[in-house]
């Protein structure tokens, strides 16, 4: 009897723990119904639902006053709020000092009541964000008039984010962007649960910030004649409107057309403001002592030599062995803390040309005083100046990871970009500092996005290699920067970062969810995205190749995954429009032809303009080949090649046989070219498409036939190829060049339609 009442108790307990797992997983499976992103850590499915009519009261202590008032803005400000208690029929919001994470918080949603737990503001609100995103997407940007058509379904949701820094940054001086959109910009990071606004406010192409002790700086620095940049901006302007210059920031000063803009002290207070009632820290950034050209135009004196200009790579910057530097760096900060009340404040300190500090006379001085031998340690002395006087008002200071080179304090938090050099976050929390990762890949979201971008910033690991589980604890979260050279409009920024936003969001909130998961509710969140007027990027078609062949005839057939998407296309050159044809229906190709579509949002805006071309091919004969071994030969090329057709007059430094398609280990210059060659084993004959993915260039030949063309220096690009083949030897070159910054190099194929995956190493033969 005591055996069976061991194994009966067992069983229970076995089967209460399925129905659990099976609650938690079934509510992923659920997207229809939780569309909730970042997803929540713990999440359990309820029945029924809470309707909201126009009785429904918010009851909240004085302490959440701010929280009540934004959710009762959700409403339109129709609903009642009360301190008092009600037992149905109420949403309410409850100090519960047992959650132990400051932005934590539980929420229950049953038919007769909605209740919120969270020990302070910035967990409530988080929680509110949550009780929006499970309200009808048609609740933004309208009135929402009738309540009956409201409700929240059952649920139950212990909830807290994973890292303690979810930031998106914003660079507000190559283009300027309005006091408006700045709001916009923190409402999208309210909804999706970030909590830090790096803001970057100066740099070589504009002063952004009133600074009342020099006003010459927005008076002169806020505003440019078009710049190269513009330049590029305008031209490409000519096929996608989001390119032109923004005409609300252009003014005729002095008989010149002038193009900028600031924000005065009062505007960006009312900003700070904004952000800090939804509980989102602003990160200003005064970039220092690089990037200075701005200041320096109307104020020589902060440069060794009285110069300013352009070097080989970056400006002249200011001078950290003149008395007079520091006291205008620290009135500058000093207004700026004023308006800025985060306990962080960005340095930069980053693409610090110091050759005119070598030639210095007085930084020669000062190093001989100081005991400093070399420029960099001179930029730590003037890095670890500035912090002590950070530190005197109650401030840390965040400085990019260019400023390790020199030594730093342990105290110093440190923004890691430079992915090309993989030891200095490992480097950085070894010696103690805190670090925020935000590498140029898969972070900076001004490379254009293409259709692995949310996957490869979803599946991003903050963490890096090399750290033991403590030293861990120092990379405190992550985040994207928005660099503007080339993004001269609001709508161009809202393309750029949405949907990376949201896959971003996930994992530094969740950390661990699913991927299918998120990409279901991604789906229903564009609605959202549309009522709140966000120019996010389309999501791109299936199964899409740039340069196609075939043999006999082909198929186009596509079909968008969102509602109210209609496809045009054109035959002749010409970039479609909304007046161009339909694609409503399977194209069939039979002779060559270049197409070119984009897909089409109900208001008229435009996605991408895909260039399709569409080749006749015969199935390329195989070579007959005996004894080969595997891998493929790799010629190693050092040197700085503009495109990888430069290396055909260069004799190779070595050669490596390499079992894959990657950089060998061996390689170890800044800027190189490889030269990949051998035979693919091709196992049928058919039409393979090829995907090759550079950073910088690449080209990609088969069968003695071009397929996937990715030449020039540019970011991490995915850029795709067919050509027929059959069964057999079939000749490969793969040439690739990496002009320094870190590189990329993916091939994938698939055959039928069927989906990308890695060149078997079985194929590879020389």
């Amino acid at each position: 009897m005591q055996i069976t009442s061991s194994f009966n108790l067992r069983l229970l307990v076995a089967l209460l723990l399925f129905l659990v797992s099976s609650t938690l997983v079934n509510a992923q499976e659920q997207p229809a119904r939780y569309l909730i992103i970042p997803y929540p850590q713990k999440l359990v499915a309820g029945n029924g639902a809470f309707i909201i009519n126009a009785k429904t009261v918010i009851v909240a202590a004085s302490k959440y006053k701010n929280e009540s008032t934004l959710l009762n803005a959700i409403f339109s400000n129709k609903l009642a709020v009360s301190s008092t208690s009600k037992a149905n029929n109420t949403i309410r919001l409850v100090n519960d000092s047992t959650i132990t994470a400051a932005e934590g918080y539980r929420l229950a949603i049953t038919p007769q009541q909605v209740t919120i737990w969270a020990k302070g503001g910035a967990g409530m609100f988080r929680a509110v964000e949550t009780v929006r995103q499970l309200l009808p997407a048609g609740i933004e940007g309208k009135q929402t008039g009738v309540f009956s058509a409201l409700s929240l379904p059952s649920v139950n949701i212990e909830d807290a984010p994973a890292y303690a820094w979810r930031g998106m940054h914003l660079d507000v001086s190559r283009h300027f962007f309005s006091v408006n959109y700045l709001k916009k910009f923190i409402d999208l990071l309210a909804l999706y649960k970030f909590n830090k606004f790096h803001l970057h406010l100066t740099d070589d192409q504009g002063w952004r910030i009133e600074i009342k002790k020099y006003p010459k700086l927005t008076q002169e620095g806020a505003w440019r004649t078009f710049n190269n940049q513009d330049s590029i901006c305008i031209k490409k302007s000519a096929d996608n409107p989001d390119m032109a210059i923004d005409p609300k920031h252009i003014i005729k000063k002095y008989g010149k057309t002038l193009y900028g803009g600031f924000y005065t002290q009062k505007q960006m207070k009312d900003v700070v403001a904004y952000a800090t009632a939804r509980h989102i820290d602003i990160i200003p950034e005064i970039d220092m002592p690089g990037h200075m050209m701005a200041a320096i135009n109307s104020y020589p004196f902060l440069t060794c030599n009285g110069q300013n200009k352009w070097g080989k790579l970056f400006t002249t910057p200011i001078c950290p062995c003149n008395e007079e530097v520091y006291e205008f760096a620290q009135n500058v900060f000093t207004e700026i803390m004023d308006i800025f009340p985060s306990k962080y404040i960005h340095i930069g300190g980053d693409e610090v040309d110091r050759s005119s500090w070598a030639q210095s006379d007085a930084c020669k001085a000062l190093m001989q005083k100081e005991g400093i031998t070399s420029t960099a340690q001179l930029q730590s002395y003037f890095i670890n100046r500035m912090e002590k006087f950070f530190n005197a008002k109650g401030r840390k200071l965040i400085g990019w990871d260019e400023i390790l080179e020199g030594g730093i304090s342990k105290t110093a938090l440190i923004m890691y970009w430079r992915s090309w050099v993989p030891k200095a976050p490992v480097e950085a929390a070894k010696n103690g500092n805190q670090v925020i990762m935000t590498p140029g890949s898969p972070l900076y979201f001004d490379t254009p996005p293409d259709q692995n971008s949310v996957y490869n910033v979803y599946h991003f690991n903050p963490i890096p290699t090399g750290l033991t589980a403590n030293e861990a604890k120092g990379i405190i979260g992550a985040q994207a920067n928005l660099w503007t050279e080339y993004i001269p409009s609001e709508n161009r920024a809202d393309y750029m970062y949405m949907p990376r936003m949201t896959a971003l969001a996930e994992n530094l909130w969740t950390d661990k969810a699913s991927y299918t998961s998120y990409l279901q509710r991604l789906q229903e969140h564009y609605e959202r995205l549309n009522n709140l007027k966000v120019n996010y990027r389309l999501p791109d078609f299936k199964g899409l190749v740039e340069q196609n062949v075939f043999t006999d005839e082909t198929v186009l057939d596509l079909k968008s995954s969102l509602k109210n998407i209609t496809i045009h296309y054109t035959t002749d050159g010409s970039l479609p429009n909304a007046n161009a044809k339909v694609l409503d229906r399977p194209f069939v190709i039979k002779e060559p032809v270049h197409i070119r579509l984009a897909a089409f949002k109900s208001n008229g805006t435009a996605g991408d303009v895909y260039n399709l071309n569409y080749t006749k091919q015969t199935l390329a004969q195989p070579e007959a080949k005996a004894n080969v071994e595997s891998g493929l030969l790799c010629s190693y090329y050092p040197g700085s090649y503009k495109s990888s057709k430069l290396m055909a007059a260069v004799k190779a430094t070595e050669v490596f046989t390499v079992n894959s398609v990657v950089v060998p280990t061996a390689v170890k210059a800044p800027s190189f070219g490889l030269r990949y060659e051998g035979y693919l084993n091709v196992p049928a004959d058919g039409i393979y498409s090829f995907y090759l993915t550079c950073d910088d260039g690449g080209i990609l030949n088969i069968a003695k036939r071009e397929v996937v063309n990715n030449d020039g220096w540019h970011g991490p690009i995915e850029k795709s190829g067919q050509v027929a083949l059959k069964k057999g030897m079939q000749p490969i070159e793969l040439n690739f060049v990496e002009g320094g910054g870190g590189y990329t190099l993916k091939l994938k194929y698939s055959i039928n339609g069927s989906e990308p995956a890695e060149v078997p190493d079985s194929w590879l033969k020389h």
